[in-house]
C-alpha cells in the first residue's frame, strides 16, 4: 500500500513539473515576434501556440499520458525552436 502511494506522489510531481515547463514554453512562445518564427524556417507562431496550448490541455485532462505529450511538445520547442528564435533576435541564452 505504501508503494502505491509513493508512485502516486511521484506521478503527481512529474505531471506538475511537466505542466510548469509547458506553461513556460507557451509564455515564451507567446512573447516572441511572429516574424522570427518564419525567419528561422520553423512553424509559425500560431501553430506553436496551438501545439503548446493543446498539449497543456491534454496534460490537465489525461494525467500521465497527457503529460508525456506535453513534455514532448515543450521539449521540442525548448530544444529546437527557442534557441533559433533567440539567435535570430540577437538575445542571449
Amino acid at each position: 500500500m505504501q508503494l502505491a502511494n509513493l508512485a502516486g506522489v511521484i506521478q503527481l510531481v512529474l505531471v506538475v513539473v511537466v505542466f510548469g515547463v509547458g506553461v513556460y514554453s507557451l509564455v515564451h512562445a507567446a512573447v516572441q515576434r511572429p516574424d522570427a518564427y518564419t525567419a528561422t524556417g520553423k512553424l509559425t507562431k500560431p501553430v506553436w501556440l496551438a501545439i503548446l496550448g493543446v498539449s497543456l490541455l491534454l496534460a490537465l485532462l489525461m494525467n500521465i499520458f497527457g503529460a508525456v505529450i506535453c513534455a514532448c511538445a515543450a521539449g521540442i520547442y525548448l530544444v529546437d525552436v527557442r534557441p533559433k528564435l533567440l539567435e535570430i533576435q540577437g538575445k542571449s541564452r
